[in-house]
């Protein structure tokens, strides 16, 4: 009844957005007293946060197993196909995506069960370059400005938690930057912001992956 409820939900989601979702309508169309709904799911924002995390889990799940099945090719093409796979998911999950990276939901805050969830994806990612750097196929980035102090120290914690210890701030900047210009590149294609200049937004995204590959120093 759970993934039914689920199931249910993520069809409003899809034509009605998440600002729309209501436990009485989904138990409207499976038949249920609204009453009945409590024992699954105590509030609209459970039931959203239900949702967000199942969809966190299946890009998460998608971009790991890339990232597993590239294991020993080369760094900046297992980023491109990672960026790809991240992609297509998108394609293919729409509302999902906007529920994840688009307007937030208004009275909706984010609980704590989310943060595992939404990490995987960037930690997938964040993989390609801890192998590069252990098989000695990171190459440092050799040119801009100086990483400021502060964003060093604010790097600190950060190092630890994805256990890139050996690895420069510089590098680790250049890879928020490319992880941050993965998912901007997207959601410029997945709202329309691109319509009208590009004629092959899936040969663009490829293109750009590979230019921030090269700029974060995964050598081929």
């Amino acid at each position: 009844m759970r993934a039914s409820i689920l199931a249910t939900a993520s069809a409003h989601v899809a034509r009605h957005g998440a600002d729309g979702l209501s436990l009485r309508a989904v138990a409207r169309d499976l038949g249920m007293v609204s009453s009945a709904m409590y024992r699954y799911f105590a509030s609209r924002d459970e039931l959203l946060t239900a949702l967000i995390v199942e969809a966190y889990d299946s890009l998460g799940e998608t971009t790991e197993a890339v990232v597993t099945s590239t294991a020993g090719q080369s760094p900046g093409n297992r980023w491109v196909v990672a960026a790809l796979a991240i992609r297509s998911w998108a394609m293919t999950h729409r509302h999902d995506y906007a529920l994840l990276y688009g307007t937030p939901v208004a009275g909706y805050a984010a609980p704590d069960d989310t943060v595992v969830p939404g990490t995987r994806v960037s930690r997938a990612l964040v993989r390609i370059v801890r192998d590069a750097a252990r098989d000695g196929r990171l190459t440092p980035p050799t040119s801009g400005p100086a990483v400021s102090v502060a964003t060093s120290e604010s790097f600190v914690a950060l190092r630890a938690e994805l256990d890139l210890d050996d690895v420069a701030d510089e590098t680790i900047l250049a890879l928020l930057l490319a992880w941050s210009q993965l998912f901007g590149l997207l959601t410029f294609e997945m709202f329309g912001q691109t319509r009208n200049f590009v004629h092959d937004d899936e040969q663009l995204f490829s293109d750009a992956a590979a230019t921030m590959a090269h700029h974060l120093g995964l050598v081929d």
